[in-house]
């Protein structure tokens, strides 16, 4: 029990092969099994001889069908049936993919897979259809030789799917990632669109055939694409087969449009039409209604659809309707018109629907290639490479087959023969013609059919297009000549009876059978001389530019057109020229059941699929065949490396038997390769040893290359660093004894700075508390002062107060009064008109009733305002709790410093020109306004401050990336070499530095200056900030300016030896002056050169007081934008010394 088992039920159809089982029980010689279907069957004694033991291999399967042990279609046929139940859909047979449709959405196609599956060989990871691709791309740069992808199989089998994954694969592995991979990989929905369409077999059919070649640069990026078509199916843009749909973009527009364009074009749902035609563009494709939505049916034209073709094509109503009702014919140069019946008319009208149609995708397609494709250079001609993606329709054998699938099985026919002839015929030529061992191995040839449809003389296209040729030529005729031509070939099979109008060939897929009617029309595929005369009438471009190879021609002198199946069969030539020039890959797509359902498996459809692909010869010829050869030459070359002292292929006078040596020095004697004439012939697994071989002695070799340059390289590193450390410690002795001297000499002076500064500080201290003493009598005088001031503005405050509220109170009750007066008289007056019309009790009554409703008015408003003054009373109150909130809580200071000082605007504002004035202040900007009292003690509102996460905002981050120099976000004790920040003007840099001299001396780290008597000019009492205000003045700076540039033209002509006087050195020193007046000695000493750090001419040259510190620095923040952030971060790096506190 347990065992696997080959069961043959023997039932006799063409394509039943046996089936596998396991045993679950033997009882006395019965036998029961369950096969893959889950079928329970018993043997008997009798019927032993049904069952055989099953190779192990074919128990669980295997990825390459080569190494199956039971080389049976039925043992393949398991094979893909229990990797199909895996969702495995891809199996190899040598290098040959077979991909079977999963119907469903698989997750092995995502970035994480094609990364995995590049620069892999095949073999090294499980099959999958982007192996094939990686080996497509890095055959091409590898061989330098244009590679082709082959993707065949029936309709609904998954080959374009295949071939968008392909496309997908190369846009990502190309590595230069540009517009046009997005190009190419953007045209597939658009041809999708309007080339496919539903099937009986195929939800998403390719109703054409399409090539597409892939260029690549010799860097291996893509660099453009070509697209060519074949044989679009027309004539399902009329008519469809049942269960069927019209192309795809037809319902794709009127599902996405929206209401307001349906109505403008007149269009409704997909239902509301027979077919849809174009005229214009692709919107108005579906312009045109159903027949029988348009014309009735005594008439086939009506003046709706002469409207509606003049309104989109432009053209005459009348010509409209004469082209589609009847026909011109020119004879003997005299032009007789023919009235059509309705079936020819409907004729016309699908030939000019399948015209505009067909023309329209062949223009669609080369809009694409003037995207994507991009002609080769001459001078890159030689380099530039290309993959081919072909992806044609499959092999179709509907219940009604016409003419599109006799092209469609040609085909067919040829790229079978194509792979029959790779895989077989050029393989078993070339082992024969290289003198190798090898048997010969049988396969089906279809040479014999293809020679009868379109390759020896009289063939069936050669037939159908005699027979197109000639105006009396009926399908009756054609199938007559068919007959009498191919009726003793055995690939054809004749009609039963002279009323049967069908044929069939018997295709390497099974038998077709061919309906013979609307063959010949098909074929001509041409328009009437009505037709193109009407197009050549329409205003449309459009309509114009597609038809104008037909226009061109005239409609009396335009040549017979070549027919249809002619084109094709010579576009099918180019095509397997191409391929035949291509090293090729093969992709079979299987379809495993007709329903489109997941996870269904139809045993006799695969058999069938799999029987005439060839696969049970080709999985023979690839196991016994060698698919990988190389010259003697090429062998030579690339693996010489794996021999050390094996010289290159021109240098050798033996190349067989220098192959010989390496193949036997890597693959061994006795493994299965061989030696022909001019070439070596290996297995898939001999490439991969030998390439997996060559890769690591190649990086062995450039292991030991790397090794000898890193070894020069750091032995040059070590002899400069050593040069370099010892140039440090010279430099850094005479440095370290220059230090101590500079120590020495700078204690002894500071000890005689000690000894004169303890003579000053008794002197000092006393002086200080005077001072003291002086400044504490004067700022109680300076409060009482103030307290007297505020005490009586209360005072004042509280009178006016009292008497405004006194005021408002005396006129609400002189309101009240009035009104109540008013009211009485209006009772009076009232009571007065009614005693003329009832009696005096009455009409007192009834006025006194009127004057109690307005009382009771009066009484409502009185109310109402009173509460609308208590609202209001209680905003005010709430309103100024807010504003006593706001003023306790902390202040932020660059806040209150812009608000307070925002109106002195920037640097370049002059004295009255200082900008908008702040919250509070604009009454002071208006002339000739009354000023009105305000308490300037009470406390200013405040924003709220919202909370702010300033883990990221860090001084030392900030000074890391912003100071100049080495500077750091330490504290230093000592003057600036420059500014921390950078500035452009030389004045900000002149106060940067100023500043920061006076933030140590505010420090107590920089001593100040001695004190000595300045010039008395007075300027000793001006404030502080006036002298920073007149530094930055513009008026008087420009007047002097331009006086010094006046005088430097007449000096210029001085010697060199009056330098300190030149116009430069004057500018210089008037730029440092007019930034700073704070004294005129300063400005003598920089005059006269002595402009340096020390000497700033910002700077006082006397001691000053914290206060004026102060006002230098803040004054400086204001008055110089520039320097704000400058004087922030020099206050953070001096509070940087000391312990945080609250208030810093």
């Amino acid at each position: 029990m347990g065992d696997y088992v080959w069961m043959d039920l023997k039932t006799g159809r063409e394509f039943d092969v046996p089936i596998g089982a396991v045993v679950k029980l033997c009882d006395s010689g019965q036998i029961q099994v369950v096969d893959d279907e889950g079928n329970e069957h018993w043997i008997f004694p009798h019927n032993a001889s049904h069952i055989k033991p099953m190779h192990p291999t074919s128990i669980h399967g295997v990825e390459d069908m080569i190494r199956l042990g039971d080389l049976n279609e039925a043992g393949i046929l398991r094979n893909l049936l229990i990797r199909y139940r895996e969702h495995l859909i891809y199996t190899y047979t040598g290098s040959i993919l077979v991909a079977v449709n999963p119907y469903q959405l698989l997750p092995i196609y995502s970035p994480e897979q094609i990364r995995l599956y590049t620069n892999k060989k095949i073999g090294e990871m499980p099959p999958h259809i982007f192996a094939i691709a990686d080996n497509c791309y890095y055959n091409m740069q590898r061989n330098n030789r244009d590679q082709c992808c082959i993707i065949s199989g029936e309709s609904g089998a998954g080959k374009t799917e295949s071939t968008k994954l392909i496309l997908q694969f190369l846009a990502a592995i190309s590595g230069q990632h540009s517009w046009i991979e997005q190009q190419v990989l953007e045209a597939n929905p658009i041809l999708e669109a309007f080339g496919n369409a539903k099937t009986i077999r195929n939800d998403n059919s390719s109703r054409f055939g399409k090539y597409i070649d892939i260029h690549f640069n010799k860097r291996g990026a893509i660099e453009g694409a070509k697209i060519e078509q074949y044989l679009l199916e027309k004539s399902r843009v009329c008519r469809q087969a049942h269960d069927e749909r019209n192309y795809h973009v037809f319902y794709c527009m009127l599902k996405g449009m929206t209401p307001e364009q349906k109505k403008k074009l007149g269009l409704g749902k997909a239902t509301d039409y027979n077919y849809l035609a174009m005229v214009r563009t692709l919107r108005e494709i579906l312009a045109i209604r159903p027949v029988d939505h348009v014309f009735p049916k005594s008439c086939l034209c009506s003046e709706s659809i002469s409207c509606m073709l003049l309104h989109h094509a432009q053209v005459d109503p009348q010509d409209v309707m004469n082209c589609l009702t009847s026909r011109t014919i020119i004879t003997r140069g005299e032009t007789v018109s023919t009235p059509l019946s309705m079936e020819q008319a409907l004729d016309v009208r699908d030939a000019f629907v399948k015209g505009i149609y067909g023309r329209l995708f062949v223009w669609i397609v080369e809009k694409i290639n003037a995207a994507i494709y991009r002609p080769p250079s001459h001078e890159l001609q030689s380099v530039r490479r290309s993959i081919g993606l072909l992806d044609i329709f499959g092999f179709e054998n509907f219940t009604v087959n016409s003419f599109e699938q006799l092209c469609i099985n040609f085909a067919n026919e040829n790229l079978q023969q194509f792979f029959v002839r790779h895989v077989f015929k050029l393989e078993q030529e070339e082992y024969n013609l290289e003198n190798i061992n090898w048997q010969h191995i049988e396969f089906t040839d279809n040479q014999d059919a293809l020679d009868m449809i379109a390759i020896k003389p009289m063939n069936i296209i050669s037939l159908i297009d005699e027979e197109s040729k000639f105006p009396k030529g009926t399908d009756t005729t054609m199938l007559h000549k068919l007959n009498s031509q191919h009726k003793l070939n055995t690939n054809y099979i004749p009609p039963k009876n002279n009323h049967e109008t069908q044929f069939g060939i018997n295709h390497f897929a099974g038998v077709v059978y061919y309906e013979t009617k609307g063959f010949l029309e098909k074929n001509r595929d041409t328009l009437h001389g009505d037709i193109i005369q009407l197009v050549h009438s329409s205003k449309n471009k459009f309509i114009k530019q597609i038809f104008q190879a037909d226009v061109a021609m005239g409609a009396e002198t335009r040549k017979r057109s070549p027919t249809l199946s002619s084109q094709f069969k010579r576009s099918l030539e180019l095509l397997m020229r191409t391929l035949s020039g291509c090293q090729p890959f093969f992709v079979r797509c299987i379809k495993p059941n007709e329903y489109k359902k997941p996870m269904l498996f139809d045993r006799e459809l695969c058999v069938r699929q799999l029987r005439y692909s060839g696969m049970m010869e080709t999985i023979r010829i690839r196991r016994a065949g060698y698919p990988i050869r190389y010259s003697f030459v090429e062998f030579v070359d690339r693996y010489r490396v794996l021999m050390p002292g094996v010289k290159p292929a021109y240098k050798q006078g033996d190349l067989r038997g220098t192959c010989q040596r390496i193949a036997e020095a890597v693959l061994g004697k006795d493994d299965d390769w061989q030696i022909g004439k001019t070439k070596i012939f290996l297995k898939d697994h001999h490439d991969m040893l030998l390439e997996i071989e060559r890769d690591k002695a190649i990086t062995d070799k450039v292991i030991l290359i790397q090794k000898v340059v890193r070894g020069f390289k750091n032995r040059s590193n070590f002899l400069k660093v050593r040069h370099s450390a010892l140039m440090i410690q010279r430099y850094w002795r005479g440095h370290n004894c220059r230090k101590n001297y500079g120590a020495m000499r700078t204690g002894f002076l500071r000890l005689q700075a000690l000894c004169r500064s303890r003579k000053l500080h008794t002197q000092y201290h006393m002086a200080r508390r005077r001072i003291i003493e002086f400044q504490a009598r004067c700022r109680g005088c300076l409060v009482r002062r103030a307290f007297r001031h505020r005490l009586w503005a209360v005072f004042t405050i509280q009178a006016y107060a009292r008497g405004m509220i006194a005021r408002r109170l005396y006129k609400r009750l002189k309101g009240e009064y009035h009104r109540r007066l008013e009211a009485e008289k209006l009772r009076l007056a009232e009571e007065e008109r009614l005693r003329k019309e009832m009696s005096a009790k009455k009409a007192k009554e009834e006025a006194e009733k009127k004057h109690q409703v307005r009382l009771a008015q009066l009484a409502r408003e009185d109310a109402e305002r009173e509460v609308k003054e208590k609202e209001e009373a209680r905003r005010k109150k709430e309103l100024l709790d807010k504003m006593e909130k706001a003023r306790k809580e902390p202040v932020n200071d660059s806040d209150m410093v812009d608000k307070m000082f925002g109106f002195l605007g920037t640097t370049s504002s002059l004295p009255g020109q200082e900008g908008q004035a702040p919250n509070g202040f604009e009454d002071l900007e208006r002339a000739q306004k009354e000023l009105e009292e305000e308490d300037l003690d009470a406390a200013l509102p405040l924003p709220e401050e919202e909370e702010e996460d300033l883990s990221e905002y860090k001084f030392a981050k900030f000074a890391a990336t912003y100071f100049q120099g080495t500077t750091t976000h330490t504290y230093i004790r000592r003057p600036l070499k420059q500014p921390l920040l950078y500035h452009e003007d030389e004045g900000d840099q002149l106060a940067a530095l100023a500043v920061w001299i006076t933030i140590l001396r505010f420090m107590g780290d920089l001593p100040e200056p001695k004190y000595h008597t300045a010039m008395s000019d007075g300027s000793e009492k001006i404030p502080v900030m006036t002298k920073i205000y007149e530094t930055l003045g513009k008026k008087t700076y420009k007047k002097e300016l331009q006086a010094l540039q006046g005088e430097g033209e007449v000096r210029i002509t001085h010697i060199d030896g009056h330098k300190k006087n030149s116009v430069r050195h004057k500018l210089v020193s008037l730029t440092l002056k007019k930034k700073s007046k704070l004294t005129e000695e300063v400005t003598k000493r920089l005059q006269d050169g002595e402009s340096t750090l020390q000497g700033n001419s910002m700077l006082e040259d006397r001691p000053t007081s914290n206060l004026e510190k102060l006002h230098f620095i803040i004054g400086n923040g204001i008055l110089r934008p520039a320097l704000r952030l400058e004087i922030s971060a020099k206050s953070q790096l001096s509070f940087s010394v000391v312990p945080p506190t609250p208030s810093s």
